[in-house]
């Protein structure tokens, strides 16, 4: 038997942030990092949620999301008496928020089994890449040993994704393409994946699609909003065919050599991991 589930409501193209003026009377929190505040972005974000009861921020979160960082963030959320949390960032800010809001959650569980607490989880992407806002999984990292953590969970899937391509316009060259190559691999390993689906290969092919037509556009130009929006639509198509079809062999090898570069103090950009073995796979499974 074959199971394809999508439960995010997705909300795309120009002035979708706008849908965040739909929350009120609530008590936010914004999870985001460091850059996304000094850069201004968050305050964009943070007028958005303006018909809120109260707005906080917690922007402590890093790449490759540490356990320790996992667990003030659910305290900072009971401290807060939250009822949204908004996602602003990469995989990393999304993973953390998601891990966050699902740990809070299960904690709740066991201390009112009666009254559990609804928290509403809102992504916000500012890469095309990664395509967390619509997947049932989350990485985060053993603070002591580094060896990251996958969680798995389909209570893991944000419950509204905001696809804006204001929000990734300022994005660099070199993190368009790294972050594209990302889409494009999860797009074909979805495809030739054991587990897939009609359901899901359609959403691999055109999130392939459009990563090959405008990749190239978004990477020349940042400012083209048209290749950004279908930058991010391609990420999020992929997204939603390997939650469900599953990933192989370049993601495996590109997360594993992610972490044994980071004990030597180099860091690899995932996707660049992810295009530099892509070419040897897809060769050899040829």
């Amino acid at each position: 038997m074959k199971r394809f589930k999508l439960s995010t409501e997705v909300l795309f193209s120009e002035d979708a942030i706008d849908a965040l003026l739909e929350e009120k009377d609530e008590n936010a929190v914004l999870i985001t990092d460091k850059f996304m505040v000094d850069s201004g972005m968050a305050d964009i974000i943070l007028k958005k949620l303006s018909n809120c009861k109260e707005v906080s921020v917690f922007s402590e979160v890093v790449p490759d999301p540490p356990m320790d960082l996992i667990e003030r963030g659910i305290a900072f959320l009971q401290d807060k008496d939250c009822d949204v949390v908004v996602a602003l960032g990469g995989g990393s800010s999304i993973d953390a928020a998601k891990a966050i809001v699902y740990m809070a959650k299960k904690i709740d569980e066991k201390q009112n089994p009666d009254n559990q607490k609804k928290i509403k989880l809102i992504a916000l992407p500012t890469t095309s890449g990664t395509g967390s806002e619509v997947t049932q999984f989350a990485v985060v990292t053993d603070s002591k040993t580094g060896v990251k953590i996958p969680l798995i969970d389909e209570s893991l899937m944000p419950d509204i994704a905001i696809l804006d391509p204001e929000l990734v316009k300022s994005a660099p060259p070199f993190i368009t393409a790294d972050t594209g190559m990302d889409v494009i691999t999860h797009a074909l390993e979805a495809y030739v994946s054991e587990t897939a689906s009609d359901c899901s290969d359609c959403l691999a092919e055109k999130a392939a699609e459009l990563a090959f037509e405008f990749l190239p556009r978004a990477y020349r130009n940042g400012y083209d909003i048209k290749a950004r929006d279908k930058m991010h639509r391609a990420s999020c198509l992929a997204g939603m065919a390997f939650s469900n079809a599953l990933l192989g062999i370049v993601h495996s090898m590109a997360h594993k050599t992610g972490a044994a570069f980071e004990d030597f103090g180099a860091h690899i950009i995932h996707g660049a991991a992810n295009a530099m073995y892509l070419p040897k796979v897809i060769a050899f499974n040829a």
